[in-house]
């Protein structure tokens, strides 16, 4: 009931913030390994890039790749959450003297994304694929003409079997760290603190959309970097073996990104990545916190 409680909760999010999850593939691929002023920005802002992709594309082109996501986050997120969730109610979490440990918290939400982000990957290259694909006068990075996620999914099995399907895993792999150690190390402590200096009413609702909304600012900050070079590495064009043409792994990636469009590179599309990944962790941790809070009350 934790798996599908955190995955329910994840694809409640997802439908709302699938949108900017389009906007932000898109910037993060604008100028890819190009310095800065040689190319043509389709996308100023994110509110152009809505603008933008809307006009040219369509509204509907806003929820591309709505399906893998929410698999993708129900697979992932599941994972992560209820696995994190069944290890802080076993008490792993806490010293002797009741206390949260912030490294066990973090340690527990490192692991917790690795697995459900490993098991996830082929849902998720998709995902950025399916994104990515944009009418010609607006299109950034490398354009792969699937249909639809299983289309996807079966051409690239056949063409290059199971490797090809997990390419880019292990490189999306510190992002996911990254992101799940500081979200859930960020939201638990900030959860103690609130309670421990009883800002609003005890099991308030206000708690968890509190600490949630701190999370997020943490989650942005620390993750950006890694999330644009995995969706580079996840989108790079491949040869006949499968093997990617412009990366070859995610340090490669950070490197190449920062020799040619400097420091800001590693960070484009940090307000798409704010705005979606705010919401995002703030209404994915508030339903999984809440969808826990009942269940619990009405199984005891």
């Amino acid at each position: 009931m934790d798996f599908l409680m955190s995955g329910l909760a994840a694809c409640g999010a997802c439908v709302f913030t699938n949108p900017l999850e389009v906007v932000k593939t898109r910037m993060q691929l604008q100028g890819e390994l190009q310095a800065p002023g040689t190319y043509q920005r389709h996308y100023r802002n994110v509110f152009h890039a809505f603008i933008t992709i809307g006009k040219v594309d369509g509204l509907a082109a806003l929820q591309k790749g709505l399906a893998p996501a929410l698999l993708y986050q129900f697979l992932m997120n599941g994972i992560r959450l209820g696995t994190y969730g069944l290890v802080e109610a076993g008490g792993y979490l806490h010293t002797a003297e009741g206390n949260l440990s912030h490294s066990r918290s973090a340690a527990a939400g490192a692991v917790a994304g690795i697995m459900g982000a490993y098991l996830g990957s082929p849902i998720y290259m998709v995902k950025t694929h399916l994104q990515a694909q944009a009418a010609s006068e607006i299109a950034v990075g490398h354009q792969y003409k699937h249909q639809g996620m299983f289309q996807a999914l079966t051409e690239i099995g056949q063409k290059h079997g199971l490797v090809g399907l997990w390419r880019g895993a292990l490189g999306g792999l510190p992002r996911v760290i990254t992101g799940s150690s500081t979200q859930l190390c960020t939201f638990s402590s900030t959860k103690d603190l609130l309670s421990q200096w009883e800002v609003f009413p005890p099991q308030s609702w206000k708690v968890a959309l509190a600490a949630a909304m701190v999370s997020g600012i943490a989650v942005v900050l620390a993750m950006t970097p890694f999330d644009v070079a995995s969706t580079r590495l996840y989108n790079q064009p491949t040869d006949a073996q499968g093997k990617g043409l412009m990366y070859r792994g995610i340090l490669d990636a950070l490197l190449q990104t920062a020799r040619t469009e400097g420091i800001f590179g590693m960070y484009k599309g940090i307000g798409a990545s704010y705005f979606r990944l705010g919401p995002h962790t703030i209404l994915s941790l508030f339903f999984w916190d809440q969808l826990r809070s009942l269940y619990y009350m009405y199984t005891k």
